[in-house]
Parts: C-alpha cells; sequence; structure tokens
C-alpha cells in the first residue's frame, strides 16, 4: 500500500525488510486500563478470551485465518448482524451486534482499531463502542481523508487531534 515502494524509492529495501522485522514483533494488541482493547483489524469470532491473545507467539507469519490474521484484517460492517464475508478475501466482517456483545462479555467500554480509510481521520461504529482511527492524511495520494490521533486522558476520557490533509498545491 505504498510503504514498500516509499522505502524502496527513499532509501533501500533493507529498510523496508527491517521494518517488517521489527513489526513482526510488535504486540498485536493492548487493553488500555481494563477498559479499551486494541488492534489493527478488529474483533475475531475466534476470541473467547484475552489469555488467547497473550499466547500468540510472536514473531510469526500471519497465517490465513484464524485469531491472529482476524485481529490484523477483520473490518466492522454496518449493514450486517454476526459475522460476514470480507469483500478483502481475508477475515471476516462483524456486525455492531458483535461489538456490543464482546464489550459486554468482557467488561470494556470501547475497541479501538485501525486498518480503514475514514474521511475524518477517525469514525465511530456500533453506538461509539468501537472507534476506527486512520493516521495517514491524504492515503497514498489517492484519498482526500484526514488523520487522527487518539488521546486519552487520566479519567479515560477519549480526544481527537485531526491531521488535515495537504491541499494539492502543498499547502495546508
Amino acid at each position: 500500500y505504498g510503504f514498500y515502494d516509499e522505502c524502496k524509492r527513499r532509501y533501500s529495501i533493507r529498510l523496508w525488510k527491517t521494518f517488517t522485522d521489527c513489526f513482526n514483533c510488535v504486540p498485536v494488541s493492548a487493553v488500555i486500563d481494563d477498559k479499551i482493547l486494541c488492534m489493527h483489524g478488529g474483533l475475531s469470532p475466534e476470541l473467547s478470551s484475552f489469555e488467547q491473545i497473550k499466547r500468540v507467539v510472536r514473531p510469526t507469519d500471519v497465517p490465513d485465518t484464524g485469531l491472529l490474521c482476524d485481529l490484523l484484517w477483520s473490518d466492522p460492517e454496518k449493514e450486517i448482524n454476526g459475522w460476514g464475508e470480507n469483500d478483502r478475501g481475508v477475515s471476516f466482517t462483524f456486525g455492531p451486534d458483535v461489538v456490543q456483545s464482546f464489550l459486554r462479555k468482557h467488561g470494556l467500554d470501547l475497541v479501538c482499531r485501525a486498518h480503514q480509510v475514514v474521511e475524518d481521520g477517525y469514525e465511530f461504529f456500533s453506538r461509539r463502542a468501537l472507534v476506527t482511527l486512520f493516521s495517514a492524511p491524504n492515503y497514498c495520494g489517492e484519498f482526500d481523508n484526514a488523520g487522527a490521533i487518539m488521546t486519552i486522558d487520566e479519567s479515560m476520557c477519549c480526544a481527537f487531534q485531526i491531521l488535515r490533509p495537504l491541499s494539492r498545491n502543498g499547502g495546508a
């Protein structure tokens, strides 16, 4: 999605490989103050306990199916209930009901994920139970999206800093 090409053009393929090796070692998910679950993709029909996430051995290759694949590649879908087929050809989509049920079962307040371009840099789903953050404005030079960064204060109040896209002539 542009990262490999930019590393190759500006630096070297070796730098891209170093980033890849690093990404393969970072935790696949995090829980903030026992209330916010964070991951790149989304929920998994295989996720019944956070112990399963703790048991994911890193570094590892990402399989085509299963928990790790879903945490990295699943997507919310407003128009469905339950689980659905993902148009990306990998993992699943999940409806608002899945998010609500998951949060109730695990005593959480929010799921925070990335992985999809959203116009304003962040977008809520399932009655504000899930937020998608996308931090790259003007993604790949093909989108006019803003980026966003979410901060969480001591009282677990979330705030968003919007990263506006540059205009086509290079100004803000």
